[in-house]
């Protein structure tokens, strides 16, 4: 008895000790946390879904799921077997005037428009976990680095996981980040890592924020979870509208298939541009993360002109080959019509060009 307290007490410490690290950010609390309580999202001491969302689809369960990933044999293309072709473009040179979106890999990008620019879910470590050992990046996809960001007016965080908000990124681009743009409870990680409370812009679904250049940005709900800790859907998961004066864009953020997408279109569509999570789905977590077909479904239900696949390219979190998700997309967005643009990494869209084509250089 008196060695299993000895060990239960040890592995007790060795948690403390490694949830303490800065990596894992910190939980809200103070006037942080008396928001989070008033908000008509947050019940039973966490943040919920507009629908029922359970963790696993029917027919799934956790050692289901974790006997697939641990035991199951691994597809051979899980992983690529070249290095991902990518484009090193220095967004240090790239013209005010001149408004372009640029994919950094997995869910990463850069939007520039209307004079204003803005850093989405940097992940520029070459892992998407708290840890260096685990869920590496794929060779060639993490070729732009924390140096390589130039001045920025907004960084956009849609939610805390680890595969969005990564903490050497946004510890080391902290000089350069004019505002902060997340949702509720996020801030307490980015207090805790240094940034001051006047850069943050952090409110829920429904905020409209007024931004440089007569642009807005419009807090939209998805269908995710959130935590970066044991304590779950501490902090509120988002999309968003950008409405600049020349174009509107959808940032998706990580959501599984609903309802919220056909309503967003309906009150803020059309869209010139929607960027969709398309990647590391599953059919055991699909309520939240969308199946392909589903974000098919979701780019036509909130009327997307054009469509840019992300959350693929740079890490490999579920079971699936690596270049599935954009060889599916691309698919079933040709049987309906849609515009699906895939630039490769680090590749420039012209977001004021109508006839955008990139190559298929996901082939393996």
């Amino acid at each position: 008895m008196i060695y299993l307290i000895i060990i239960i007490a040890l592995i007790v410490a060795f948690t403390f000790i490694v949830m303490s690290q800065e990596v894992f950010g910190a939980e809200p609390k103070g006037k942080r946390l008396e928001r989070m309580l008033k908000s008509e999202h947050y019940k039973n001491k966490q943040f919920q879904n507009l629908s029922y969302t359970p963790s696993f689809a029917e027919g799934y369960s956790m050692p289901k799921v974790m006997y697939n990933f641990f035991f199951d044999k691994k597809d051979p293309y899980l992983k690529p077997h070249h290095k991902i072709p990518a484009i090193h473009t220095d967004l240090n040179k790239i013209p005010k005037d001149q408004d372009v979106f640029i994919w950094m890999g997995h869910s990463s990008y850069y939007i520039q428009t209307d004079g204003v620019s803005f850093l989405i879910d940097p992940v520029l470590s070459s892992y998407g976990s708290p840890f260096k050992f685990f869920n590496k990046a794929f060779a060639g996809a993490d070729i732009f680095k924390p140096e390589d960001i130039p001045n920025i007016d907004y960084l956009v965080i849609t939610h805390d996981h680890y595969d969005h908000l990564d903490y050497p990124t946004v510890k080391a681009i902290r000089q350069k980040v004019g505002k902060v743009i997340m949702s509720l409870g996020v801030g307490a990680h980015f207090a805790k890592w240094g940034y001051r409370e006047d850069q943050f812009l952090e409110e829920e679904w429904g905020a409209v924020l007024e931004l440089k250049n007569n642009i807005k940005i419009t807090y939209t709900p998805a269908r995710h979870f959130s935590g970066r800790k044991l304590h779950r859907n501490n902090t509120l998961w988002t999309s968003y509208v950008l409405e600049a004066p020349s174009k509107k864009i959808f940032l998706g953020g990580d959501s599984g298939y609903d309802t919220h997408f056909k309503m967003i279109g309906e009150k803020y569509g059309p869209f010139d541009y929607a960027v969709m999570e398309n990647g590391q789905y599953n059919p055991a977590w699909k309520y939240i993360h969308a199946l392909p077909e589903e974000v098919i479904q979701a780019s036509i239900d909130i009327q997307a002109k054009n469509i840019i696949p992300v959350h693929s390219g740079k890490f490999a979190l579920a079971l699936h080959p690596w270049n599935e998700p954009l060889q599916k997309v691309t698919s079933l967005g040709k049987e309906k019509n849609l515009h699906i643009l895939t630039p490769k990494i680090g590749e420039v869209l012209d977001l004021n060009k109508n006839d955008n084509t990139f190559p298929v250089w996901w082939q393996d």
